[in-house]
Formats: structure tokens, sequence, C-alpha cells
């Protein structure tokens, strides 16, 4: 008779036997950079998490070298913000200075990524360029965000992230930055991102101005089989990199999305993820060292290559 309780005895037995594992390679940390800021500004809703200053930076980005992680997600967040986001493609703008001290910071060790979008930089606080009837231009925005993903590269990033859901966009953004000489640098594209509830702590730490929603460009949280689309889209365009987000609610999307893909697939675990378990922690619910591994544990057993998270600094240690 079969006995599976016999490979369940000790922790090392348990070990041994681990179907998923985590490694720090596999983790990026998201930082975000306030313009202005002269030491690290705590967020209130993402408890242990800080907008940085440019000195601060720096060193957390080593930090992530040191501790072997995979790579830095960078997030701009501006002093001056206007309709068409134009803080996003100056060459000596905030993200543009925050990558350059990334990747003097990081020599090498970890990768530096940033997000290419416009929301962080608009005075409405949307994705792109906003009509005079209110919806979001989706070929005028394609443009800024290649201009924003060339700007990025001549600051030395090492891979674009265009989160903003734009039709047509990674194909519009590989062949800007081949055109430029920058067929070195990598997309990955946010494929699946759902209009979710779970973005709140997010905008706080962006400061986001939006008014509204954004369920015209991201997706609707009902529809699976739309999230396989619009990843097999940005295949077919040339991403090098596909991701799913939020990752929690959507492991279902992330399972298929890791079987039909054909490069690495990433997942967010996002803001409201990190805030929920972190409230809860603090309220004595849940035991927060356990609920956080069992979190990423699941997405990486859903089929996460490579998982986003608040938390990747600090448990690399542990893995």
């Amino acid at each position: 008779m079969d006995r599976p309780r016999r490979l369940r005895t000790t922790p090392a037995m348990r070990a041994l036997v681990s179907e998923t594992r985590i490694h720090p390679r596999d983790l990026v940390l998201p930082l975000f950079i306030k313009e202005g800021a002269r030491e690290p500004i705590a967020i209130s809703s993402m408890p242990g998490v800080v907008q940085h200053s440019e000195a601060s930076l720096a060193d957390a980005v080593r930090a992530a070298a040191d501790a072997g992680l995979g790579g830095v997600m960078l997030f701009g967040v501006p002093l001056v913000r206007d309709e068409a986001g134009s803080g996003a493609i100056e060459p000596d703008g905030i993200l543009n200075r925050a990558i350059r001290i990334a990747k003097e910071a990081a020599e090498g060790r970890t990768v530096v990524m940033a997000d290419v979008c416009l929301d962080e930089f608009t005075s409405h606080g949307h994705c792109g360029i906003v009509t005079p009837d209110g919806t979001v231009d989706n070929d005028a925005t394609n443009a800024l965000y290649c201009a924003m993903a060339v700007e990025q590269a001549k600051a030395g990033v090492d891979v674009v992230a265009p989160s903003g859901m734009m039709d047509g966009q990674v194909a519009e953004i590989r062949s800007a930055l081949d055109a430029a000489g920058y067929e070195h640098v990598s997309i990955l594209a946010y494929s699946a991102k759902y209009a979710s509830a779970f973005f709140g702590p997010f905008r706080e730490a962006v400061e986001s101005q939006l008014d509204g929603d954004r369920r015209t460009y991201q997706m609707d949280p009902a529809n699976a089989r739309e999230g396989l689309r619009e990843t097999d889209f940005d295949l077919l365009e040339g991403a090098d990199m596909v991701m799913v987000k939020p990752a929690m609610s959507y492991l279902d999307v992330l399972r298929d999305v890791s079987q039909r893909s054909s490069v690495p697939v990433a997942a967010y675990q996002v803001s409201g993820e990190y805030a929920m378990i972190e409230a809860a922690a603090a309220n004595g619910w849940i035991d927060r060292t356990g609920a956080i591994m069992e979190s990423l544990t699941s997405i990486k057993r859903a089929g996460a290559d490579i998982v986003l998270t608040y938390w990747a600094l600090e448990v690399a240690p542990r893995l």
C-alpha cells in the first residue's frame, strides 16, 4: 500500500521531495523613487515599503544585488505632472535618473528594469493620452511609450516593461528600440493585466492622480481566455518575457499562460496582496512568515518563472 506520509516525516525529508522551489534569482524587487526626497518616505498602506530618495535607491539596489535577487523594477514619482506625462520622456527626469543610479549600483550583478507607462507622470492619472471625450488614445500613447523606452535605454536600462495595456505597444516599442540601436534591451510585457481592486496601495506609492478607473484598457477580472489572447499578441509582437498581474487572484490565468508561453513568465504580487497579508499578520490573525512563503510558493507552483514581490529582500535569505 502506498504511504505518502512517509515523505512528510521530517523537515529534511519534506525539503528533499519538495516539488516547488524558489530561488532568490526568481525574485524581482519593485522600488519607488520620489523626486526631491531627502530620505526614504514610508508608504502607510504598505508597511515596510518606502518611496526612496535617489541616495537611498543606490543602497537598495546594492542590497538587492548582495541578496542575489534577479532584478529590481523601478517606478518614478515626479514632483510635477502634466496632461501628456512629459516627465516620462525627459532625459533627466526622475525615472531616467533612477535608472542611471541603479545601473551604477548594480554593477551588473542584478537586472535593472523600469516601468514604461504614463500614469505616474500624468495629471489625470491615466496610463496614456486622454482625448477631449475622456478616452485614452491608443496610438498617441504608444508613440510616447516608444519615446519613453528609448530614453530608458539611453539611461542604461536592461529591461523595459510596458504596463499600460495599449494594443500594439510591444511591437511599436520593439521597433523603436531597434531603430535607435538598442536591440539588446529586452521587453517584459504586462500581457494580462487586470483592472484590479488590489492596486489600491500602489496608487498611494506613486501618488496617482487618477479619478475614475482604467477598465477601458485594463482587463475585466471575469475574463481568463482574454488574458491568453493578450499574451499571444505580445508573443507575436516580440515580447522577451510576459507577465500576469495581479498574481494571487489570477493563478488560473498564470497557469494557462505558463503552459503556452515560449518565453519566461513573470507574475506580480501586487501592493494589495502585500498589504492584506501585512494587515492580517499585524492583527495576529495569521502567521506572517508562513503566509508570505505560502503565497510565493503558490505563484511559483502555478508556473511563474519570475515573481515581482515587495518581500523579495526579506525572503531571499530563507531560500
